[in-house]
């Protein structure tokens, strides 16, 4: 059983998406927009493909099936900055908690329960306005690039860096000597220079402020971060759980805000931390009885019909499987044969209506988690055109192949089934081979190549063990790359067919298998009929096939 096509929901329009893209086939410019006209555009009558002969694997590709463009988007990382042009990240993100009381006036921020509730300087060390978000946004843009900026939807942001712990234990006015009142709207002519030393902040007057600084900038905006957690990781301004009232109070006031500060932004919401967030804010006390993703959602149509502009252009939520091997949890180092076993899997739960993971959220779901399809659906009952996102995931092990297996699982299911945008986060502090996987997609060769931009049909025999992913470029038809993925501990002999306009004489084969974190070159792969090869596909391995002509 494979993937469905659903419906793409875009962040921009395809053009806008494609010149994001830093990508560009081996020994070519960087690709430039495609003509609108040609965007799904594949060769007529396509070679009937011959017959790869005894396989383990049958591996299908059909350019004149399923097309549907990817977004670059979902190929985004959180603030990591090292190696950022090798790696060619798609969009930038500056969030997480670190982001709910940042002051950007003088970049003093709170760490909350990561690091004993304390205000310092981690973000930056400058007292430059926004310097921390306009660093980011530059690195983006050196590669094309996209980025998100959080916008705290808190009432309080950390008024200084001084440290010393838990800014509750600086007395009982702690609110008052150690941050500044946060507002959604300043309600006045916005400053060119926010003055540092009053005891407001106002996130429109940042909006404008990064407007003027860098005002070709590829903007998103973020309401905050994971606030069903508030009262536990900002407990020294959120003591109490937030309700569904008061988080779509929050989310609407900073949206619009926003927008009217920077017309036609577009803004991620509610930003949610996992499954519980999505069904009940985290058992808010004024649930009774609603899923929240489905009131959030009902909100913000409504809003949008009373005022004539959409504010909230994600549903964007984060997702850290909570799927276990041998009763430990994938998202962990942990590298046992069950654990690989059930990591290498747990993908599946994104789209297979066959696949029970073992996990509680399995178990509450009722079955079959299907996420894509069950948030789409809701997506498509409570408010069309909304886009999906997840701007935090991880499956575990980025230093282990099974951790890459897993991401290039991943990105490959989000091109295939149009999300909208995704930002990995790193969980250890190196993941060598979760970033060797993204640059299977985004820089096979180390010369810039990459997966193209539009996805098409790709079916394998046995999807459990072997899964493939297929793309045309849609200003280069005769260009196809394809990802098969081995999941299994031994070799297996994959017969791939392509049915394309273009007959191939040939194939080259990058590699990234559990030896090393790279890609390296394979050799070429010879026909064996029309479009007919057949590929040794090494054990946990990753392997981008492009055919030549």
């Amino acid at each position: 059983m494979q993937p469905p096509h659903p419906r793409v929901r875009f962040a921009l329009p395809l053009s806008a998406l494609l010149a994001l893209s830093a990508c560009s086939g081996r020994g070519s410019p960087s690709l430039g927009p495609a003509h609108p006209q040609r965007e799904q555009s594949v060769p007529a009558d396509p070679w009937l493909p011959g017959d790869p002969g005894a396989v383990d694997v049958r591996l299908e590709i059909d350019t004149h099936l399923g097309a549907r463009p990817i977004s670059p988007l979902i190929y985004g990382i959180n603030y990591d900055m090292r190696d950022y042009r090798e790696q060619r990240w798609g969009v930038l993100r500056q969030g997480g908690n670190r982001a709910t009381a940042y002051n950007w006036e003088n970049n003093a921020s709170n760490a909350g329960s990561d690091y004993l509730f304390q205000n310092d300087g981690q973000a930056s060390q400058s007292d430059a306005p926004a310097e921390a978000m306009l660093k980011l946004i530059d690195a983006a843009a050196s590669i094309s690039a996209a980025t998100i900026i959080t916008l705290s939807n808190a009432d309080y942001v950390a008024a200084d860096k001084n440290g010393g712990g838990d800014v509750r234990r600086s007395g009982p006015d702690y609110l008052r000597t150690r941050f500044k009142a946060n507002h959604p709207r300043k309600g006045a002519a916005f400053a060119t220079v926010p003055d540092a030393n009053d005891e407001h902040v106002y996130q429109d007057e940042l909006v404008a402020f990064l407007k003027r600084q860098r005002p070709q900038a590829r903007l998103i905006l973020s309401m905050d971060n994971e606030p069903e957690l508030w009262s536990h990781t900002h407990a020294e301004i959120f003591p109490a759980p937030v309700t569904y009232a008061d988080l779509w109070r929050r989310n609407h006031a900073f949206a619009r805000a926003a927008k009217d500060a920077w017309p036609g932004v577009e803004v991620l919401g509610f930003v949610s931390y996992g499954y519980a967030g999505f069904t009940d804010l985290q058992r808010a006390r004024d649930a009774e009885g609603r899923q929240f993703i489905d009131w959030y959602l009902s909100q913000a149509r409504a809003a949008e019909r009373g005022e004539g502009r959409r504010l909230i252009d994600y549903l964007d939520l984060h997702w850290y499987p909570e799927a276990q091997g041998g009763g430990e949890r994938i998202t962990g180092a942990g590298t046992s044969p069950a654990v690989v076993r059930a990591r290498e899997q747990a993908p599946r739960s994104l789209w297979d209506p066959t696949y029970h993971e073992t996990s509680w959220v399995r178990d509450k779901h009722g079955g079959p988690i299907e996420l894509l399809t069950w948030l789409n659906a809701k997506i498509d009952r409570h408010y069309p055109g909304t886009k999906l996102a997840f701007t935090e995931w991880n499956y575990g092990a980025g230093n282990h192949i099974s951790g890459a297996i897993a991401v290039a699982d991943v990105l490959g299911i989000f091109g295939k089934l149009g999300v909208s945008l995704a930002t990995y986060w790193s969980l250890l502090e190196a993941e060598p081979f979760a970033y060797a996987a993204f640059r299977a997609f985004r820089n096979y060769d180390g010369q810039g190549a990459c997966f193209a931009d539009t996805s098409v049909s790709a079916t394998s025999s046995d999807p459990a063990l072997v899964t493939v992913y297929a793309s045309v470029q849609s200003d280069r038809p005769e260009r196809t790359v394809m990802i098969a993925i081995n999941k299994d501990m031994s070799t297996k002999r994959a017969g791939i067919r392509i049915s394309h306009g273009t007959e191939y004489k040939s194939a080259a084969v990058f590699v990234l298998s559990h030896a090393q974190p790279a890609l390296t070159a394979q050799g070429v792969l010879s026909t064996l009929g029309t479009n007919a090869f057949r590929y040794d596909m090494p054990p946990q391995s990753i392997a981008v096939i492009v055919p030549r002509q």
